[in-house]
């Protein structure tokens, strides 16, 4: 096979993420507010990156946690209306929405009582846990969101150590209407075989409602791109996921 051939076959590959997802829903692209991109610049590399892969359009979800990340709506509505103007200025054509990734600690339910959340597509967030230590109260998390209007969705289910055991939490949780999100560079092995191993459990037993990048920098996409020509990621992207219900 001739080199122009094996680049427009990787095209072709690159292009299939986008033309299967159409949107990501978990990222953090906004300059400067967490852990995500340091600068605009940062920024427009990833930008830049999306596009490449084929997608139309990002909902940028910055890290919400007390006393670390003390990210307000009007911060992070700000931010995205800065780096909207310098992507238009440079002919990009993603659209772009924000939200947030809100950390479930003793605040959450005081934001769900005084509506101090800010979701996308309507009603959807975007809620993690410890990485560290599990959680209680979480079936009433959920409730509250659901009974305050909001359509929860759980980040990264298959990060949370905790529950490597087994995916019952998961199946429990899709059974009271949350979403279970899971990063496509579990599946590299860019966290670990453990994580790996329970993204491809969840994956075999149809428990990942939504794909998402997680990128906090321009390496996560490109770990991603590298491995689109693996058959994993083919069985990955034939997942009826509800990725392109958010254009």
């Amino acid at each position: 096979m001739g080199l122009l051939n094996v680049f427009n076959r990787q095209k072709k590959e690159a292009a299939d993420l986008g033309g299967k997802l159409l949107v990501d829903i978990h990222s953090h692209l906004l300059p400067g507010i967490d852990d995500g991109a340091p600068t605009m610049d940062h920024t427009i590399g990833m930008l830049r990156k999306f596009e490449e892969l084929g997608y139309q359009k990002l909902i940028l979800t910055p890290h919400i946690m007390s006393g670390v990340y003390d990210n307000t709506s009007e911060i992070i509505l700000n931010k995205l209306e800065e780096v909207r103007a310098v992507s238009r200025d440079l002919g990009l054509k993603l659209v772009l929405e924000a939200s947030g990734e809100y950390y479930f600690d003793e605040t959450l339910f005081e934001r769900i009582r005084n509506k101090d959340l800010l979701p996308f597509h309507g009603n959807h967030l975007l809620f993690e846990f410890s990485f560290r230590n599990q959680p209680s109260q979480v079936e009433e998390l959920v409730f509250q969101l659901q009974s305050a209007g909001y359509q929860p969705i759980l980040a990264h289910f298959e990060r949370y150590i905790y529950f490597h055991s087994s995916i019952e939490v998961a199946k429990s949780l899709r059974e009271r209407g949350c979403f279970i999100q899971v990063n496509l560079n579990s599946f590299t092995g860019h966290y670990g075989p453990e994580v790996k191993t329970q993204a491809i459990r969840l994956l075999k037993a149809g428990l990942i409602d939504i794909l998402g990048s997680d990128c906090h920098r321009i390496q996560h996409l490109e770990s991603i791109e590298r491995s689109l020509k693996e058959p994993l990621f083919h069985q990955i992207l034939e997942l009826q996921v509800k990725n392109s219900l958010f254009l």
